[in-house]
Formats: structure tokens, C-alpha cells, sequence
């Protein structure tokens, strides 16, 4: 039979009773406006009989498919704003098109890795989830080409010379990122109940790969925690208390807000590090890649320097490996014989019957 509208004993709204196809509907409409939930009924109606004619691609929307992939346990990280722009498009109607388009419109300023993380991943990993369940092709997309990755590292004298020339609330967190390798956003938001000062240790909690680590402290990284003036609450602040130039006593500054990445929160007072110190291009998220060059220098433990900075695979440390070769120096001598030897070649006699 038909759809219809009924009423339910003690309930204000109206309910879809009936069958379309064979599929029975007993369903409330959310409304206890006769007029509102007709419209409901009829749209509830069409849907189901285009899906029983031409199938679930035909009226799945992504919003669908979202859901089922993160109930599936997939990652929902970024999925909120991609939701609210194409939430209920349809699978069918998504394809390379749209997914630029979506780039373009949500990250207007963003460069290829920045698209690539938030939008063109989530969105294929929807998508490949619903065609498992075959509410959808399989999607073929292509990305934007990022640049080769940049690793950007310092000497220890260099990091000292950053260290000094840091304002007095930046110096401990810059401290923090040579002696961690912490991501900005996992430093700028770490609480005080993750810090562990008599057994020098700190954990991270909301990684980037969602999986939390420890990292023992170095000397200088406990040193440098615990000059600071509060034990409670977020760990940086924005300032320490100080007295202004005026004489106006200032208190303990507020936590970084969250924000992806951390935002730039510190762009500024990171700027004016730089140009005292006489350093050029060097970013915050290069303390990481410097941190990192340093451990395998020091180590050459691929495996320690995987499990402490959180990456997932031998390929992305290697890099580290293979931007500092000072330690080789030693192998290179012999490839001439003797260092510095720069006598002739024996001459080789040529074999008998040669041309």
C-alpha cells in the first residue's frame, strides 16, 4: 500500500506508515504539522522508490557515507566543514570536479599538502568506503603534486643563538621543540596533567596520528619547564607575568587558542627571534626536523627515532638519515686510498691480443 500519515497514541508528530516496493515504512516524520509532514512523506516516497528501482547510488548522499566510515571507525578529522558543503550531494554526483571545486572553495589559500590533508584524503577515504558497500563507483582522483618534502635543520650553536634571541614566554616552548621534536600544535596545547618533572616525561596525547606517545625530557627541557611560574592548566602561554615599561603589573598571559596546526599563534614574537638571531628561513615545525636530524646523528636508531617523533614508517625518518652524512666522512677517505694521496694510478698493461 501506499504511504500514508498516521497518528501514534501520545506522540505530537505525524508517522509514515506503509510500503513502496515491498519495503515496509514505519517511521516518524518529526513533525506535528500535517502540511510540513506531507511534504516529508512525499520526499520519504520518491526516495525510496527511485532507490528500490535504480539502487543505493542513485540516493545515497555523501553525509551517508561519512557517517557509515566513521561509525566503521574511520577518521573524522576535517569531515565537519567538507559536510556542511556537500553533505547532501549525492554519491553519483561527486566526482574530480567537485572535489577541486570543494579545494578551491575551502582551502581558497592553501597549497597542495594543505589540500591534499584536509579535503582530497577524507573525501577519497568516504568515498572508497562507500563503494565497498557499493553505494558508489570506486573513485579515481587525482591530487594536487606536492614539492618533495623540506628538511630545514640547524646546529646546536644555531639553536643556542634561537634560544637566546627568543622572548622570555617563547624561550621555553623553542627549548621544548629542539629537546621533543614535538609538533607546534601537540606543544602550544599540552597540559600541565601530561608533564611528569621528576621522571622527566611528557606524553602526547591528540597526535597527528592519533596515536599518543611519550618522550623522556632532556636536562635542559626540565630545566627549562620548570622556570616557569604555574603548574596548572595549559603549559605555554602567550606571556609570562611581567612589569610593563609604565609600571603595570601584568599577570600570567592565556593559553594558545585551538586551532589546527596551531594556527600561527606565534608567528610574531618567532619573527622577532629570527631577525635577532640572525637566522633566515627557519620555522617552528623545523625544530621537529632539526630535533630529528640531531637524534640520528647522535644514535642511528631509525626505530627509537620513529616511536619518539610518532612517525609511521621507516620512509619517513630515512630522510633525517640522509640530510647529515658528517658521520660517513670517515668512509669516504679510502675510495682514493690513502687521504689526501694524490699520486697517479698504476698504469694497467693491456691483455695480449688486445686492440
Amino acid at each position: 500500500m501506499p504511504l500514508t500519515l498516521k497518528r501514534r497514541h501520545g506522540s505530537p508528530n505525524w508517522y509514515i506508515r506503509g510500503t513502496v516496493r515491498g519495503l515496509l515504512v514505519d517511521e516518524s516524520t518529526g513533525t506535528g504539522d500535517r502540511k510540513a509532514a506531507e511534504e516529508v512523506r512525499a520526499v520519504r516516497e520518491a526516495e525510496l522508490l527511485k532507490r528500490s528501482v535504480h539502487g543505493d547510488s542513485a540516493t545515497r548522499t555523501f553525509a551517508d557515507a561519512a557517517l557509515s566510515y566513521m561509525e566503521a571507525g574511520g577518521e573524522s578529522q576535517h569531515l565537519a566543514p567538507i559536510l556542511k558543503r556537500i553533505g547532501s550531494k549525492p554519491l553519483a554526483t561527486i566526482g574530480q570536479a567537485e572535489i577541486d571545486a570543494l579545494a578551491l572553495k575551502l582551502k581558497p589559500d592553501g597549497g597542495p599538502a594543505t589540500r591534499n590533508r584536509h579535503i582530497y584524503t577524507p573525501v577519497v577515504a568516504v568515498l572508497h568506503h562507500a563503494a565497498r558497500k557499493r553505494w558508489c563507483d570506486k573513485p579515481v582522483v587525482a591530487r594536487p603534486r606536492e614539492p618533495k618534502g623540506r628538511v630545514r635543520w640547524v646546529t646546536h650553536a644555531e639553536a643556542d643563538q634561537l634560544i637566546e634571541a627568543a622572548a622570555p614566554h617563547l624561550r621555553p616552548l623553542v627549548v621544548f621543540l629542539f629537546s621533543t621534536g614535538a609538533r607546534v600544535s601537540e606543544a602550544l596545547y599540552l597540559d600541565w596533567r601530561d608533564v611528569d618533572l621528576d621522571r622527566a616525561h611528557v606524553q602526547f596525547i591528540d597526535t597527528k596520528n592519533g596515536e599518543p606517545r611519550g618522550v623522556p625530557l632532556h636536562p635542559r627541557a626540565v630545566a627549562a619547564l620548570s622556570s616557569l611560574p604555574h603548574r596548572q592548566g595549559a603549559v605555554f602561554r602567550r606571556s609570562l607575568p611581567h612589569v610593563t615599561a609604565s609600571g603595570v603589573r601584568r599577570p600570567l598571559g592565556p593559553a594558545y587558542e585551538v586551532r589546527e596546526g596551531g594556527g600561527g599563534q606565534i608567528k610574531t614574537a618567532w619573527n622577532g627571534m629570527l631577525r635577532r638571531a640572525g637566522i633566515t628561513d627557519f620555522s617552528p615545525h623545523d625544530c621537529r626536523h632539526t630535533w630529528a636530524t640531531w637524534h640520528y646523528q647522535a644514535n642511528r636508531d631509525l626505530t627509537a627515532l620513529m616511536a619518539l617523533g610518532g612517525w609511521k614508517s621507516v620512509s619517513m625518518v630515512m630522510r633525517y638519515a640522509h640530510v647529515n652524512t658528517s658521520h660517513l666522512a670517515g668512509s669516504i677517505g679510502g675510495i682514493w686510498g690513502k687521504s689526501g694521496d694524490t699520486a697517479p694510478a698504476r698504469a694497467v698493461k693491456p691483455k695480449r691480443g688486445a686492440a
